[in-house]
């Protein structure tokens, strides 16, 4: 009786491991983020121009208001502006470029000169690696298998077998 109990605990718990792994690995696929891959480098380009249109109050649709990182990312700056540009804690001369690593998973807000809002808001996550995805597997996976497995106890009751005395 114990070992039939223990074998569809078992198979419920297989059985709630590969459901979730069907869920969890539809939902990473069709809800790819940036936060599926590996830190890069990624450049952010101030066009000629740039101080121009801001002085205007007009922004430059070639550079987003906010970006989104995975920690690691190193965001290299370019200024092919004729004016000197800041961002944050970057100094950005007339034709050089200047890079910052993003380390901590965090939301920052730089101040920000080619910008209207004189505002640059970095979003920096953490990468979602293998080992995130199997602890989603593992936490959705073993609560549903136990439920299934006591669910099915109340569903299929196991039947007693009786020993009769000869």
């Amino acid at each position: 009786m114990t070992r039939l109990i223990v074998q569809r605990f078992l198979l419920f718990i297989v059985l709630g491991i590969v459901i979730a792994i069907g869920i969890n690995e539809f939902t990473f696929f069709y809800l790819k983020s940036d936060a599926g891959r590996g830190p890069q480098r990624i450049e952010l380009i101030i066009p000629e121009g740039t101080a121009a249109r801001i002085a205007k109050g007009e922004p430059n649709p070639a550079i987003p208001e906010n970006m989104t990182f995975v920690a690691g990312d190193t965001l290299v700056v370019k200024n092919q502006d004729d004016v000197n540009h800041r961002l944050g804690p970057l100094f950005i001369p007339v034709g050089t470029s200047t890079s910052l690593t993003l380390s901590d998973a965090n939301s920052y807000a730089y101040s920000c000169s080619f910008q209207p809002s004189q505002v640059f808001g970095l979003n920096v996550q953490e990468p979602v690696t293998s080992a995130t995805r199997i602890y989603g597997i593992l936490f959705a996976g073993l609560p549903l298998g136990m439920m299934f497995a006591i669910y099915s106890l109340v569903v299929w009751p196991l039947k007693s077998v009786k020993r009769g005395l000869e």
